[in-house]
């Protein structure tokens, strides 16, 4: 049977003061990926080996880690794409490691909260008024940003993050943006609040590694530079029109 060597970096505070390495020669097919991998690490030789999944279906972005060197969503990162090479799986870079390769969501999840990512509006009408309805068109504007699955890969791949961590960060403004351009919700000046701050959009030197990293697709690169167009345009609208919004 064809073998591949993986190496991971295991890291247990407890009982270690640094992170080291660790390699595993496993049985290879062409079909497994690098979460089956882990897993049969985890289930066959070591099961002192601690990392995190879920649905298996780059979905829920639970597994996100760093695979030479790469941000990746290891359930959809094959292990026919580095054989015969080693494989080295590393936590996510720019967060803090609990144990081996599991990192700390806290400070995202954070900064998730603050953009408030949910419709808000300034006057709910009664529910007997039926849904708030909305055309293809309109839902055409935001849609590829809703396909953020939080897995923070976009995060370990951004040199600003991983210099600044307060930051607000790619995945969070391209929710904020997400909800700005949906016409059902009326939140864009609480938004603009956050992510126009020192640690919002202004932060962002458009290097682009958030987009091209991006297992579902999502331009958060893109989400950025729109709402500087965006908070750009409403600044200077309200030096001539100092009442309001026009």
């Amino acid at each position: 049977m064809n073998k591949i060597n993986i190496t991971v970096t295991r890291y247990n505070p407890e009982k270690s003061s640094e992170p080291y390495p660790q390699s595993y020669s496993i049985p290879f097919r062409e079909d497994m990926v690098v979460l089956d991998a882990l897993n049969y690490i985890k289930n066959q030789v070591d099961g002192t080996l601690t990392h995190r999944w879920s649905c298996r279906m780059g979905v829920c972005g639970s597994c996100g880690m760093m695979v030479n060197g790469s941000p990746k969503l290891t359930c959809s990162t094959f292990l026919r794409d580095y054989y015969p090479g080693d494989v080295h799986v590393g936590p996510l870079d720019n967060f803090k490691v609990i144990r081996d390769l599991v990192t700390d969501m806290s400070d995202f999840m954070e900064k998730l909260q603050e953009i408030k990512p949910w419709i808000i509006r300034k006057e709910e009408k009664p529910l007997e008024e039926g849904e708030y309805l909305q055309s293809p068109a309109e839902l055409n504007q935001y849609r590829q940003f809703s396909m953020c699955i939080n897995c923070m890969i976009c995060y370990a791949a951004c040199p600003v993050y991983g210099h600044d961590s307060s930051f607000l960060g790619p995945a969070a403004i391209a929710l904020a943006h997400r909800y700005n351009m949906d016409s059902r919700d009326e939140g864009q000046d609480q938004r603009a609040e956050i992510i126009g701050s020192h640690e919002g959009i202004w932060e962002c030197t458009f290097v682009g590694e958030c987009t091209r990293v991006c297992p579902t697709h999502v331009d958060p690169a893109a989400a950025i530079q729109r709402s500087k167009v965006q908070l750009t345009k409403e600044y200077f609208l309200s030096l001539v029109w100092p009442w309001g919004k026009p």
